[in-house]
């Protein structure tokens, strides 16, 4: 089944659940907004919190441990710019969807904090979309193309980097420019992800089970 397919079937189950809802049927427009605003909030914030839960945590390590050194900086090159979007856009709707069910003249100091921690994953996200990936990616290139004229890139696993670099003052360079950025940019995506978790504690704590 292809991307396509997988989408469209995505789809007819979300229209099919809203169709049948119990808000769908003799409820006020006010109240099919609330409901409708409510969803998107819990979609969008539940598919920024896995992707970022995923990403972080479990599929960059799982291919960092069985994928050639250069070709998984290929595939991360390709992969986080995208995801980096798809969170952003998460986050912006999500700040939307509370910010208009929560307006911040009646809203109360947690709602505000919540807010605050949408908003700043929403920030973090931007920042590394536009500002840190685009310099990590170039400076990958770079470093690739020293690697490959030193024959190294190819392991799975820790690099011989480290070793190399001792003899060559251009790949020592551009090692210690290439971690700086690079620490930026995991600093910005875990503090996305913390300040998602902490509005999955908020959330959790309206869950009447």
């Amino acid at each position: 089944m292809g991307w396509l397919s997988r989408f469209l079937a995505a789809i007819a189950f979300f229209a099919i659940g809203v169709l049948f809802s119990p808000e769908t049927f003799g409820s006020k427009s006010v109240t099919h907004l609330s409901a409708y605003l409510k969803l998107a909030h819990l979609l969008c914030f539940s598919t920024a919190f896995g992707s970022a839960l995923w990403v972080t945590f479990i599929g960059g390590i799982i291919m960092f441990k069985n994928l050639p050194r250069h070709q998984f900086g290929n595939l991360q090159s390709k992969m986080f710019p995208a995801y980096f979007l798809l969170v952003g856009v998460c986050c912006a709707i999500s700040v939307a969807a509370f910010g208009y069910l929560h307006p911040w003249k009646s809203a109360s100091t947690a709602e505000k904090y919540q807010l605050g921690f949408l908003l700043s994953s929403f920030a973090f996200n931007l920042t590394n979309l536009f500002v840190f990936t685009p310099m990590t990616i170039e400076m990958m290139k770079q470093r690739h193309k020293v690697e490959r004229e030193e024959n190294i890139g190819t392991e799975v696993g820790w690099s011989k980097n480290k070793e190399v670099a001792k003899a060559n003052p251009k790949l020592a360079a551009m090692n210690k420019k290439f971690g700086m950025i690079h620490g930026l940019s995991s600093l910005a995506n875990i503090m996305s992800f913390g300040s998602l978790a902490m509005h999955s504690w908020y959330l959790a704590g309206k869950i009447n089970l």
